[in-house]
């Protein structure tokens, strides 16, 4: 236990670094660059839009991998021998991640913008906006809970099987999730096309992945432990990975910047069912967690992995599903805005409220 409980630590060690931590800033300047170059150079983001081979954009594929491979490597199935060792922990973050999110997330986006929202938003964009909504309640963290777990200094042998664990639910209960929910909105599901982005989004990561660590832990460095030496590749290559992510914002608001431009308010009403989820669902988690009696070490990650979205996963499948133009698409980004400083602030209450819980 101890080999492993130390595992993850040298990943984590330097707790949210500089990318991390101001991830929304730079998330605001590339929205502000996209929509900047969109209608200066039109013409670009047209031919680049085009550079598309059933259904999946070349160029944002190529992205997205760069961004959701340095995560994949990071996870280690041989951490799923220990998935006995914290059992309250994992029923809470199973639950919680795959039979209560998706279901209030598409529940939220209805009421929104089917109801309260109804003299703002066209019907025909509202159903693009609940489909994002769906992506994202679907997608659950995979790599940035890793930060907020050492931020709160949660368990990491627990955090490395929850998330182990959620990636292996997540190849198969996925797709079916989404198109399930696409379904109950009236919005035609393509199954081809759906299968084919959670294979290219999941599935070859996971295994690129896979392959990776074990040939990091093979050649490790003399005097180097396999999880040194997989932390040191991952901090190489982290900064690439947010790198790919805002370079996908970029061309998301180039396309889209005139939508952003004729409507101001527009990113704020997308925002507010997101707000509403967030802290909803870490209030459920965390409060079960509570009155459970669950250690704080384990209660923190245990539901801040299901407030957290696996966002580079619904952005590529919302392109995918929809195209670059699409609000759906627009939905995910607005995503990751929301999400840094909506977990920052979660992190800091949870480490507040430290000793409510059992220290062990």
């Amino acid at each position: 236990m101890k080999n492993e409980s130390t595992a993850e630590a040298p990943a984590t060690s330097g707790g949210i670094g500089f990318f991390e931590k101001w991830l929304s800033v730079w998330v605001a300047l590339s929205i502000v660059l996209g929509i900047g170059l969109g209608n200066i150079l039109p013409d670009l983001f047209q031919v680049l839009a085009g550079l598309e081979y059933a259904s999946v954009n070349l160029v944002v594929a190529i992205l997205i991998w760069g961004m959701v491979f340095p995560m994949m490597v990071n996870v280690d199935f041989a951490s799923l021998r220990h998935i006995g060792d914290r059992p309250k922990g994992l029923f809470i973050t199973i639950i919680v991640n795959w039979l209560i999110k998706p279901f209030t997330m598409v529940a939220l986006g209805i009421v929104f913008f089917e109801v309260l929202f109804v003299d703002l938003i066209a019907p025909a964009d509202a159903q693009q906006y609940i489909a994002g909504l769906i992506l994202l309640g679907a997608a659950p963290c995979t790599a940035m809970v890793f930060v907020w777990s050492q931020l709160t200094r949660g368990d990491a042998t627990y955090t490395l099987v929850q998330v182990s664990l959620n990636d292996i639910i997540m190849v198969f209960a996925f797709a079916p999730i989404v198109a399930l929910l696409l379904g109950v909105t009236d919005i035609v599901v393509p199954w081809q096309t759906l299968i084919l982005s959670v294979g290219l989004y999941v599935v070859i990561p996971l295994i690129a992945g896979a392959i990776t660590r074990k040939l990091l832990v093979m050649r490790a460095k003399r005097g180097e432990t396999g999880d040194a030496a997989v932390a040191r590749f991952s901090g190489a290559i982290k900064p690439f990975s947010v790198m790919a992510l805002l370079a996908t914002i970029v061309l998301l608001f180039g396309f889209q910047g005139h939508v952003i431009l004729d409507r101001p308010l527009l990113i704020a009403l997308i925002a507010v069912p997101l707000l509403v989820q967030s802290y909803g669902i870490f209030a459920v988690a965390y409060g079960a967690a509570y009155l459970w009696r669950v250690p704080f070490n384990v209660a923190a990650p245990c539901a801040l992995i299901g407030t957290s979205n696996f966002f580079e996963l619904a952005v590529a499948v919302a392109i995918s599903l929809f195209g670059l133009n699409s609000g759906a698409a627009l939905t995910t980004v607005v995503g990751v805005l929301v999400e840094v400083p909506v977990m920052l602030s979660l992190v800091a209450f949870a480490n507040r409220t430290r000793n409510r819980f059992p220290a062990s």
